[in-house]
């Protein structure tokens, strides 16, 4: 297979997140505009030796728009295939050895945006889209499944590598979610934490999630999974790692099975070394990211200014990084990185690729970090090539990206040393020239008219000359000085200048020794020397030849001129092309043939070249010019216009052309034949040059943004496609979208002259306004040309007239017919089209039927002739006469005033027919009949705002009735904003807010308002108001609450901010209220701002909430209470168990004393609580706060709250030696955790607060005490809870019931027990129960603390409570019976009502009447008692219960009949253990007051 030809390729895409990728083997593939490029990378490139083991060997061809993506298959096997996505909407899968595509689809109909072959199902390919839409597609059965995962854009998506059905998808707004493909695209997890695009997603190589250490939580949030929520088992909760880059400047880590990030690093921002830092660097961050596959606790990213830096994870809290290619200056990319891949070689180097915004490939060894080698491109069209003749071998390129770029094509180690130009550039550069003998000096030109010198071998900014061309540089050249600059010494001037031919077709002469001066039009020398009258000739080209005595000019006409020094003395014009000229090169004088020198070649847009012997010109040097008409050799074969010419150095008469039909063609002039054509460009080639060391080596560049290095001997074909490969370029450039624009006529002489304007035919005038579009869409930062419809060396005519001289108006009306079809295949398209040569569009004639009139036949206008000199001449008009007026109406404009209304009035009706209604308004105000024109307007809706402007003409009242009338139509048209505007124009502002206000326009109507009305003006109130609520409707609480607040309505403003109900809004609120002055407002908002942050555990952030407001002191204090509460509980937890996000103050992990004595320490050292003054103050304010009583469906955040309350009372009391507030605050904790069925809650509370007993508190109260009936509840509930905890140990002892029983037999021998919840005991009980009793045992006895215990439970047995819980419970049965019955009245009247109704096939009568059939037990029951014995019993009942004293009815008692049972229930199964006297009292209390159902069930239960 014949080598690929060298390559310098275009630059890879930018903002594509995965535009390149590299296959196992050695080789990676980059996508540069409507292609990929391939590079084969280690031994097998073929390197020469020494240098870097790379070469592009290809390219795939086939998209018609930007490659957006590009991915290998990395499956085995199949590392040939891979896959690309184009802008263009397709997805194509090819085949890098054929370079052929083997399938492809069009499924997306959006943009698509990424693109990833699975690492492990090895033909799927996952695409996404701009609008969300993913797409698998299922190569080898050709199968396609959608996803629609998120309505957002797309940006990058990665498949796992570990799990098949696992995708990952980056959004454009931050958010990353993880589907599953075979459940439909099941969203696994949705990951935020990112706030701007996400650039990258990079999997960890290895499965689960052991790899690093997981402590940095901190960083991360809690997922918001209910509580209870079981989660299926799926292959992600086996556990990956996932990396995500984003724009954001982080990258996070996130935990694939607990859907949350484990990591942030926050890029650095490294400045550069010497160099100062780029202001806008941070807006053009790109963060892409490549996870080693030998490396899991590595992660390499890009950051700011294209530095790569490789992280350790494993110290991802010190920000722990690498930089790369820290040992050598400069081998880091310049600006930001798009891509990474990783590449292994045949020799099994691990390597990494990066392609930037530099415009550079570089590779990198990821052993040293260090750069391998750097693969230059091209970033726009290679406008120009020259080589150096001082240094021989660097070439120097023109590139379309605002660069330089010199390739030293010599060199030994590295076949792209390249160094790059770009300062002082800053455009197109369209012209290049080395100095004949100045090392280094290099001119150049760009496309806006700039001229300038680089010393390549220094780093200084370039010299820029200060005259500058109207339009852009298509020629430089450096020779003799001419006059003016010739003149003085020797030593006073330069032996060489510099002359530089722009766009508008004028050679400038610039002094190199002084380029801040004025440079000269040579024209002037021209017409002085030859003493020229006409109008010179467009100049387009120019080139002197290698001895300095001749120039030779092109033009646009086709003619080329030859003048000789000193004073540019005209020797001879050469008339053979026919078009503009585009290149002219002089045989060189070292050959072979001395003869040869006076050759000059030169090519055209007439793809013809023509090669001319000037020998006896230049020997005989003629006093007057010479005009040669017939050429020494003819070249054809061409298609298309020519762009470049080149002599072989090395050979006699051998020349190479650059055309636009594709190709590059070797000619042997002397004998007129071709000998090797080049096809490897994908687009028209603009510059050549010959190798001037390889005689078999040439340079060509082209508008597909490449640079070839190919030889002679390696090409199939020796001469131009016949048309085939012009027609396919053609096919190419039509296939963009692009405006149309109208075929222009041939410009005649008197006109200002268009490139090839002598002969262009309309139909390739118009195959020219399609000019070429360069798809430069690489560059989205403006700085790679996206478009470029001009292409040098074809310069733009200037505005000057060409003036008409025989000669050239010989060769202008000529046709030439050579090769006139191929020409009619591909035309030049045109350049930057100067304002005259714009088809200027025709205006509407105002009188249209009057100017078709005047153009009739010549017998009907000698009759008007004869009708107007009747009207005009007789006295008296008859009736023929007047007729013969009526009927040509167009000579009202030759007689009186009245015939001219009635031709006015006719054109008029004529231009609203036609649709033209502002010509019938400018008429009528020719008229002078502007009142007309505006109601006329008006009526037909037409009013315009160049009327309304002219409306004042006709005065106040007219203007403002057209203003009125305007605003209406406005109005109709819903341009309201603009209706408004009219109206204030005429002062009427409250009808232009209202206007606003009613079409929901309340921000333009406030400006309005606040503009123009009084401060105070109530309307400004009600449109705050009016706007607030709808925002508020509308859930927009932010801006209602500024609406509010403009309406001096803080109290609202603080109100609808807390309707979102956070913790962030409320606390807003709270201060805005504060600020306000409502301090009652401010303060609930406060506390409810805590409240909301105890929900999350954040303890901090809650005191900070209420330390907004000073009344909420108290509220601290029970805050605090309860903080210290929740980890005093969590402490008793297990660790496994314990809430890892709970956010403590410093002062709550102490752990000196009892719970009491650190409440109280801490409220005196945080919150200055010292002093029974403050206490009692505090206990005010909290005495005034009522929490209703808790239930068993009361939330424990809520009830802890409740609770702390009441203990924070009892607290401060006993602060204040308020013993008689102590004990009810303590009994209402205790009650609340009762009734709420929280059993652990209240031994907690008992054994925090009375570790001893209630003995304490006895002693402290006294016997006379008014809290003595609230103390024995208390100590009631206190006994309760003990002898429960008496049951627990005895059913299965356990490591903290040896206070209760002790065992006499091993612990090894014990078996243990099962427990159940005390809640079964009882209905509404508090208490847990043992599902069951095991017998009792030798090895259990009871302790005396227990027996004390048991011997105290007669306090429970109170009789008055018995019979104050008996009646209630006769109170609540007979009530719930009432409900029972009534239930089932209303349900028989239903059945009575339907009975008649739907027929019995009705399932859904057979639904009401089959639960009435069979009667439950319950309802038996009800049936057998009567509404007066229920009432009976109600009224006995209620008549009991107020009997009762009120000290026993205040305050709740344990369920005495409950007690009785746990009681006899543990005597009946341990023997002994209650004495025989309270077992006898117990069971009369239940014989006596246990007649309810409930009771004797249990009964049973506990005695079986």
């Amino acid at each position: 297979m014949k080598p690929e030809p060298l390559t310098l390729p275009p630059s890879p895409n930018w903002y594509c997140t995965r535009c390149s990728d590299a296959a196992p083997g050695g080789i990676f593939g980059f996508a540069a505009r409507t292609s990929v490029f391939l590079v084969r990378v280690g031994p097998s490139a073929g390197a020469n030796p020494g240098a870097p083991p790379f070469r592009v060997v290809g390219e795939l061809v086939g998209h018609t728009e930007r490659v957006s993506g590009f991915t290998f298959s990395h499956h085995p096997g199949q590392y040939n295939l891979c896959a690309t996505s184009s802008d263009d909407g397709t997805v194509k899968i090819w085949n890098i050895e054929t370079k052929a595509v083997v399938t492809e689809h069009s499924l997306h109909q959006h943009t698509i945006s990424a693109l990833h072959w699975s690492p492990t199902v090895k033909d799927l390919i996952v695409s996404g889209d701009e609008k969300g839409v993913v797409f698998c597609y299922w190569l080898n059965r050709n199968d396609s499944q959608h996803f629609f995962p998120e309505p957002r854009t797309i940006f990058c998506l990665t498949c796992s590598p570990h799990h098949e059905d696992l995708l990952a998808i980056g959004y454009k707004d931050g958010i990353v979610v993880i589907i599953d493909i075979s459940k439909k695209g099941e969203v696994i997890h949705r990951l935020r934490g990112h706030d701007d695009e996400i650039h990258s997603i990079a999997w960890c190589p290895l499965s689960g999630e052991d790899c690093l250490p997981v402590n940095q939580e901190e960083n991360s949030e809690e997922p918001d999974i209910p509580n209870g929520k079981l989660v299926a088992e799926t292959p992600i909760t086996k556990g990956c790692y996932l990396a995500t880059g984003s724009k954001d400047q982080t990258i996070r880590i996130w935990s694939c099975s607990r859907g949350r990030g484990i990591m942030v690093l926050k890029l650095p921002f490294l400045k550069r070394r010497g160099g100062g830092v780029d202001p806008a660097v941070k807006e053009r961050l790109w963060l892409t990211l490549h996870w080693p596959n030998n490396q899991p606790t590595q992660l390499v990213s890009s950051c700011f200014g294209g530095e790569l830096l490789l992280w350790d994870l494993t110290q991802s809290w010190r920000r722990k990084y690498t930089l790369f290619s820290t040992s050598t200056e400069g081998q880091n990319h310049s600006r930001i990185i798009f891509n990474l891949c990783p590449l292994k070689t045949e020799d099994g180097k691990q390597l990494l690729l990066s392609t930037s915004m530099d415009r550079d490939v570089k590779c990198w060894d990821m052993t040293t970090l260090e750069c391998c080698w750097t693969l230059p491109s091209l970033g726009g069209f290679a406008y120009s090539l020259a080589f150096s003749p001082v240094d021989v071998g660097c070439l120097a390129i023109g590139v379309g990206d605002g660069m330089i770029r010199v390739w030293n094509t010599l060199s030994i180690k590295n076949n792209y040393e390249v160094k790059s130009f770009w300062q002082g550039v800053k455009s197109k550069v369209t012209a290049l020239c080395w100095h004949p003998n100045k090392e280094g000096c290099l001119a150049f030109g760009t496309d806006d008219g700039k001229v300038g010198l680089y010393d390549t071998c220094s780093n200084k900014p370039p010299q820029i000359s200060s005259t500058y061309h109207k339009k852009t540089v298509y020629r430089l050249a450096w020779g003799p000085p001419v006059p003016p600059m010739s003149l003085g010494g020797e030593g006073d001037r330069p032996s060489l200048t510099l002359y530089s031919c722009g766009g508008e077709g004028i050679v400038l002469q610039h002094n190199p020794w002084k380029l801040s001066g004025e440079a000269f039009n040579i024209n002037k020398l021209v017409r002085d020397t030859n003493s020229i009258r006409y109008k010179l000739p467009v100049h387009t080209e120019i080139s002197w030849k290698g001895d300095g005595k001749v120039m030779a000019l092109g033009n646009e006409d086709g003619s080329i001129e030859i003048f000789q020094v000193p004073n540019l003395k005209l020797l001879c014009t050469i008339q053979q092309h026919h078009k503009l000229v585009n290149a002219i090169v002089w045989h060189h004088e070292h050959g072979s043939r001395p003869e040869l020198s006076c050759l000059i070649a030169s090519g055209s847009n007439n793809a013809v070249i023509y090669v001319h012997n000037l020998r006896t010109v230049l020997e005989s040097n003629p006093e007057s010019p010479v005009t040669i008409t017939e050429p020494f050799r003819t070249l054809s074969g061409h298609t298309a216009k020519v762009t470049s010419l080149a002599w072989s150095p090395h050979h006699d008469g051998r020349l190479v052309s650059a055309c636009y039909d594709g190709t590059a063609q070797v000619w042997d002039a002397l004998r007129e034949e071709p000998l090797f054509n080049f096809r490897g460009h994908q687009g028209r080639l603009l510059c050549v040059a010959w190798s001037p060391v390889d005689p078999e080596c040439i340079y060509s560049g082209a508008d597909d943004f490449c640079v070839y290095r190919w030889l002679t001997s390696m090409q199939d074909h020796s001469r131009p496609p016949q048309g085939k490969k012009c027609i396919e370029l053609e096919k190419k450039r039509l296939s963009q979208p692009k405006p149309k624009l109208k075929k222009k006529k041939k410009p005649t002489l008197r006109l200002p002259v268009k490139q090839d304007s002598s002969i262009v035919t309309e139909d390739e005038s118009s195959r020219e306004t399609s000019g070429p579009v360069e798809n430069g869409v690489s560059d989205q930062d403006g700085e790679e040309e996206a478009q470029e419809p001009e292409l040098p060396p074809s310069p733009v005519v200037s505005g000057e007239a060409v003036s008409c001289i025989a000669v050239s108006l010989g060769v202008e009306k000529s046709k030439v017919t050579v090769n006139s079809k191929a020409t009619s295949l591909k035309k030049e398209p045109p350049k930057e089209k100067p304002e005259a040569l714009l088809k200027k569009r025709k205006a509407r004639s105002m009188l249209p039927l009057s100017t078709s009139l005047d153009h009739r036949s010549k017998e009907e206008l000698h009759r008007d002739c004869l009708v107007l000199a009747t009207a005009t001449h007789a006295k008296e008009l008859n009736e023929d006469v007047s007729a013969d007026l009526e009927e040509r109406f167009h000579l009202g404009l030759f007689t009186d005033r009245a015939t001219l209304y009635r031709m006015m009035e006719t054109e008029g009706k004529g231009h609203l027919e036609s649709g033209h209604p502002e010509l019938f308004h400018q008429l009528m105000l020719w008229k002078g009949d502007l009142k007309g024109v505006l109601q006329a307007a008006a009526e037909r809706g037409e009013l315009t705002d160049s009327l309304v402007a002219v409306a004042p003409v006709a005065g106040y009242s007219v203007w403002l009735w057209a203003v009125e009338a305007f605003a209406k139509q406005l109005c109709f048209q819903d341009q309201y904003v603009k209706a408004a505007s009219y109206l204030l124009s005429i002062h009427k502002v409250y009808e232009a807010v209202e206007l606003l206000k009613s079409n929901h326009f309340y921000r333009e109507a406030i400006a309005v308002a606040k503009a123009r009305l009084r401060p105070e003006d109530p309307v400004l109130k009600d449109l705050y108001l009016s706007w607030g609520s709808i925002l508020e409707r509308d859930g927009h609480y932010a801006i209602a609450a500024k609406c509010y607040l403009g309406a001096t309505s803080a109290y609202d403003a603080a109100k609808v901010l807390a309707r979102k109900g956070d913790a962030a809004s409320l606390r807003t609120a709270a201060e805005l209220a504060s600020i306000a002055g409502e301090s009652e407002l401010a303060a609930s908002l406060a506390l409810r701002c805590a409240q909301e942050l105890l929900l999350v555990k954040n303890w901090v952030g809650a005191q900070e909430a209420l330390g907004l407001h000073e009344s909420l002191q108290g509220q601290r204090l029970v805050f605090c209470l309860l903080e210290l509460l929740c980890r005093h509980l969590e402490e008793k937890q297990p660790p496994e168990v314990r809430s890892p996000s709970s956010i403590y103050h410093q002062w709550a992990t102490g752990s000196e004393g009892n719970l009491v004595q650190r409440v109280t320490g801490v409220w005196r050292s945080t919150f200055s609580v010292d002093t029974p003054e403050q206490c009692r103050a505090a206990l005010k304010k909290l005495q005034n706060v009522k929490y209703p009583s808790a239930t068993s469906n009361t939330p424990f955040r809520q009830l802890l709250l409740h609770v702390c309350h009441d203990l924070t009372l009892a607290i401060l009391s006993q602060q204040t030696a308020s013993w008689e507030e102590v004990v009810p605050a303590l009994l209402q904790a205790v009650l609340q955790s009762y009734t709420s069925g929280n059993f652990t809650l209240m031994q907690e509370i008992y054994s925090a607060f009375l570790p001893s007993g209630c003995d304490y508190l006895r002693d402290k109260l006294g016997d006379l005490s008014l809290a003595t009936a609230a103390f024995k509840s208390l100590e009631a509930f206190f006994i309760y809870g003990q002898l429960y905890e008496v049951w627990w140990s005895l059913c299965g002892p356990g490591p903290e019931s040896s206070i209760w029983v002790k065992s006499t037999v091993p612990a090894e021998q014990r078996e243990p027990e099962d427990s159940a919840s005390a809640e079964d005991t009882e209905p509404g009980a508090a208490a847990p129960q043992p599902r069951s009793s095991p017998p009792s045992g030798p090895g259990l006895r009871l302790s005396g603390e227990s027996e004390r215990l048991l011997s105290s439970c007669r306090e429970l047995f109170s009789e008055r409570h018995a019979s104050l819980q008996a009646s209630q419970r006769t109170v609540a049965e007979v009530q719930e019976t009432l409900a029972e019955m009534i239930r089932q009245h209303q349900k028989s009247q239903l059945c009575k009502a339907t009975a008649n109704g739907p027929s019995t096939d009705d399932p859904g009568q057979e639904a009401e009447q089959a639960p009435s059939q069979p009667q439950s037990p319950r309802e038996e029951r009800n049936a057998s008692v009567s509404l007066p014995e229920l009432t009976r019993r109600l009224t006995e009942a209620n008549k009991r219960i107020a009997e009762f004293p009120e000290s026993v009815k205040a305050w709740p008692f344990p369920d005495v009949l409950e007690c009785c049972l746990v009681l006899l229930h543990i005597g009946s199964q341990w023997p002994g253990a209650v004495n025989s006297e309270m077992q006898q009292q117990a069971e009369e209390l239940l014989q006596k007051y246990g007649h309810t159902r409930a009771y004797r069930r249990y009964c049973q239960t506990l005695h079986t």
